[in-house]
């Protein structure tokens, strides 16, 4: 009997001690100044940047949010909705043509048009808070694994300037992120710890840069662009984290 409670505990124990070891220790990332100045170090959380690749999950997270985006602008006319065509084109019998009741039937020029496209049509497609909320947390592991991640303490300026913006970027891409400074097109997410005005126009003339708030951040945005430049990452892991546990 002892030497069962003892086999039976020995077992109960061995799955936790496997979680303990399999549990990744979590990165450490520099934080930078705006002048690219390395100013301290922080462990970056497993719960926002340790999970695996789901690339079946953010495909379908990230093209139904692009659907849920999609402006249904294309609409066609049907015979009821052209102007005109009120009177008959001609009699219906006697002169050997074809009858029709309406020069506005789609058989004429400038009637209506069958089967076209119309602006009732629906794309959205409805997200599961859990789905976005993982496919999210996928993509921001996967940035932190490429090294695409870049973090600052602080994103200040004292007046709206674009010159300032660029300096700051050209600053941080010293650091191997040398297309940072260097790629025209969605080179970075800027993700601001709160909305503050100055930075955003300062980045606003910026084609190569976005901003946001680090609490709206999304997978379509962050997938899109290289690097995710994240402000105050405390604050910002904090409010990611809250974002997460509340899914």
């Amino acid at each position: 009997m002892t030497t069962e409670r003892k086999t039976t505990k020995k077992i109960a124990s061995a799955p936790a001690e496997r979680a303990k070891k399999s549990a990744p220790a979590p990165l450490e990332t520099t934080i930078f100044s705006m002048n690219g100045e390395k100013v301290g170090t922080i462990a970056l959380p497993n719960e926002l940047f340790s999970a695996p690749w789901k690339s079946d999950l953010v495909h379908q997270v990230t093209t139904a949010m692009q659907a849920n985006a999609r402006q249904n602008r294309a609409h066609t006319k049907d015979r009821s909705e052209v102007s005109g065509g009120g009177k008959k084109p001609w009699k219906q019998k006697g002169t050997g043509q074809a009858r029709h009741s309406s020069s506005r039937s789609p058989l004429w020029r400038h009637g209506g048009v069958t089967f076209g496209p119309r602006k009732e049509r629906d794309y959205s497609e409805k997200i599961n808070r859990k789905m976005r909320i993982a496919a999210l947390v996928s993509v921001l592991s996967r940035k932190a694994k490429d090294g695409e991640i870049i973090l600052v303490d602080k994103l200040s300026f004292a007046t709206p300037k674009t010159s300032a913006a660029k300096t700051a970027l050209a600053a941080l891409a010293k650091h191997s992120a040398a297309l940072l400074a260097a790629k025209k097109k969605n080179a970075a997410l800027v993700a601001l710890a709160g909305y503050d005005t100055n930075a955003v126009k300062s980045f606003q003339n910026l084609g190569s840069v976005m901003t946001e708030e680090v609490r709206n951040i999304n997978p379509v945005d962050v997938l899109t662009h290289k690097y995710l430049i994240i402000e105050k990452p405390e604050q910002a892991f904090a409010a990611l984290l809250k974002r997460v546990n509340a899914a």
